[in-house]
């Protein structure tokens, strides 16, 4: 592939809910192995533009490219058909803040079974594919419990690791520790950071700023349906430019400052 290509890109991409104009004009690129955080307040749109991004949602208007496949949206064109959205959907991963497991199927079977349905692999190569995925969140001596012994954190590294089973080319990140007791919280992120060491290339919904700070390569603040602020994620956090992005960071500075 064209690496000059951005493996994400977005443009003029709009969503209204009734009368209500969720997403106004988006425009957005992600490098193939980039990671960018989407922060700012609630209702400001971030996490309907991630499920954009993997067609959950479905624009009103614009285009989304990911990877070699694009769909253009607008009233004139017609909605994409069922399969080419669940193909398309095969290859981006997303992880929610509800880890959503199957309680009946254990947690090799939970990272098992798309591979096995979706991706049709032989139940030998998927087993072996899922416990790959398994020792890369550290949880491969859990293969064979049930979901409901595991804690908040341990069930979110499942589901991340049976959204790489599918080997997807991006993975998205909505609110991934939200649900999370504080402590934790850093398991998951931990194991965000090796995926992104990795190369992966991430879309980040998330409250978190030092982690934002730390791991992304680039913030971008949301605010009303706007792109208010996108740049380098040290920058955005530590000095931002407008005054919507350094009045939402204040909390974060002073708590910062107390410490």
């Amino acid at each position: 592939m064209n690496t000059s290509l951005p493996m994400i890109e977005i443009t003029a991409l709009r969503k209204s809910y009734g009368d209500l104009e969720v997403l106004k004009e988006i425009n957005l690129k992600v490098e193939t192995g980039g990671v960018v955080s989407l922060i700012g307040p609630s209702g400001s749109g971030k996490s309907t533009l991630l499920r954009c991004i993997n067609l959950l949602v479905v624009p009103d208007d614009g285009a989304i490219r990911v990877g070699k496949t694009a769909f253009s949206f607008g009233q004139a064109l017609q909605p994409p058909r069922s399969r080419t959205l669940a193909d398309f959907r095969s290859r981006t991963g997303m992880v929610f803040q509800n880890f959503n497991l199957f309680p009946h199927m254990s947690v090799l079977e939970n990272v098992m079974e798309a591979p096995v349905h979706v991706r049709r692999l032989p139940k030998a190569a998927a087993r072996d594919m899922a416990m790959t995925q398994l020792e890369k969140v550290g949880l491969a001596d859990r293969a064979a419990q049930m979901p409901e012994t595991l804690s908040g954190g341990q069930k979110q590294r499942v589901a991340i690791a049976r959204a790489l089973a599918m080997e997807p080319e991006v993975m998205l990140f909505d609110e991934a520790t939200s649900a999370l007791d504080p402590e934790l919280v850093g398991e998951v992120l931990q194991t965000m950071q090796k995926l992104a060491s990795d190369g992966m290339t991430m879309v980040i919904v998330t409250h978190e700023i030092a982690f934002a700070r730390d791991v992304a390569d680039r913030v971008v603040f949301m605010r009303d349906g706007y792109v208010v602020e996108d740049g380098p994620a040290r920058e955005v956090i530590e000095n931002p430019k407008s005054e919507a992005t350094q009045s939402f960071l204040s909390h974060y500075h002073k708590a910062r400052s107390a410490h």
